[in-house]
């Protein structure tokens, strides 16, 4: 894999996820605030805790859903800022 990665992700909140990248540095992403500014019925059911601590790493990315119902681009979640 080439370029930069996830390389892990823990829940550490109900909508906020730390994250671990290829480049050995960390990010806490409050992916909450994203869902409430940008309200879909596709992205709301991850307000649960439940459902969102489902996420799971696939091809470097952190991502929700069996269809990738919810993921970010690799450089706003390396920034810590969801446009």
């Amino acid at each position: 894999m080439n370029g930069l990665y996830i390389t892990s992700a823990t829940a550490v909140g109900d909508s906020t996820v730390s994250l671990t990248f290829s480049d050995n540095t960390t990010q806490v992403v409050n992916v909450g605030e994203f869902i409430r500014r940008h309200p879909h019925p596709q992205y709301n059911k991850y307000l649960d805790s439940r459902k969102f601590r489902r996420f799971t790493i696939e091809n470097g990315n952190i991502i929700w859903g069996k269809n990738w119902d919810l993921m970010f681009p690799i450089e706003q979640l390396h920034s810590g800022s969801l446009v």
